[in-house]
């Protein structure tokens, strides 16, 4: 992705959010013909000339210094997640570019599946930035089996909010969710601009969904770290789990997150459901698995 239209469009969106009464400004009568604050206000707010900010917002960062980043994060009022954001264009902007490569998958490593599975109440996974499903414990692969069940490989959850015709079904808060996997993906593409395999998860969602196209456009960006998510299962209905999303510290990249349920709560009875109902399919399917025993002796036959 090119940094310097990431760095303007994401500037102007910033902008046009803030009106002069959120900034502080005095009134003005008379129409604007522009939405939210003029570069000038914005200038005026971070204590820079007009035409520096001019330059800064046609996306040239190169340069800039950590004072003049903060005093604009203050005059755009840039949450955490936005300050972050725009700290990763800047370093972009003032290193030397690289060309797009891919990421090597690696396996998870065996301590991190131990400790998924040794999670036996709580339903969890880990992922990576591009939202792709690295691995799960049993009852994360059951909770979200619906996922798991769509053909495309890597697992992906904004591939399924956004591609899969069942997912309204499965995700009651669609609209919600799918803007937050968006909001994920440009944090991520700031974090990571020149990462392959992203840029083109973020082309196929551009071509195949209007939707994402149009959330895509508005340049929000997220921090994903705890919550209340929610699902109609097949199988156990209604569900309703908090969860906690934590960056592995060993993993640069990759995050692990768990849901759970209150005791007591309806949510911790289909939470307990839900594990009967997994350890069910995981009996089927150990039922439905060949006897190679038996296949080899009737080949010796």
């Amino acid at each position: 992705m090119d940094n310097r239209s990431e760095v303007r469009e994401f500037l102007t969106s910033r902008r046009a959010k803030i009106t002069p009464q959120q900034a502080g400004l005095p009134a003005q009568t008379g129409n604007r013909r522009v939405k939210g604050l003029r570069r000038e206000e914005v200038a005026l707010l971070a204590g820079v000339s007009a035409e520096y900010y001019a330059r800064l917002e046609r996306g040239n960062l190169s340069g800039v210094s950590e004072t003049v980043i903060d005093a604009l994060a203050r005059a755009l009022q840039l949450d955490e997640a936005e300050r972050a954001h725009l700290d990763d264009l800047a370093h972009t902007a003032n290193t030397t570019r690289r060309a797009p490569r891919r990421r090597t998958p690696h396996p998870i490593r065996p301590s991190l599946q131990h400790l998924l599975d040794a999670m036996t109440e709580a339903p969890a996974f880990i992922r990576n930035g591009r939202l792709d499903i690295l691995a799960a414990n049993r009852l994360g692969r059951a909770l979200y089996a619906p996922v798991f069940a769509d053909p495309a490989r890597p697992v992906n959850l904004a591939r399924y909010e956004f591609l899969n015709p069942g997912a309204a079904d499965f995700l009651p808060q669609l609209e919600s969710q799918a803007a937050g996997a968006v909001a994920l993906l440009r944090t991520e593409a700031g974090r990571d601009p020149y990462n392959r395999d992203l840029t083109d998860l973020i082309g196929e969602l551009s071509t195949r969904s209007e939707k994402f196209r149009t959330l895509w456009a508005a340049h929000d960006v997220r921090l994903h770290q705890t919550g209340v998510k929610r699902f109609h299962h097949p199988a156990v209905g209604e569900l309703a789990l908090p969860f906690e999303a934590m960056p592995i510290p060993t993993e640069p990249g990759l995050t692990l997150t768990a849901l759970s349920a209150e005791p007591g709560t309806p949510a911790h009875d289909s939470l307990q459901l839900l594990a009967s109902w997994a350890a069910t399919v995981d009996r089927d399917n150990e039922d439905n698995q060949p006897d190679t025993a038996t296949t080899d002796n009737e080949h010796s036959a």
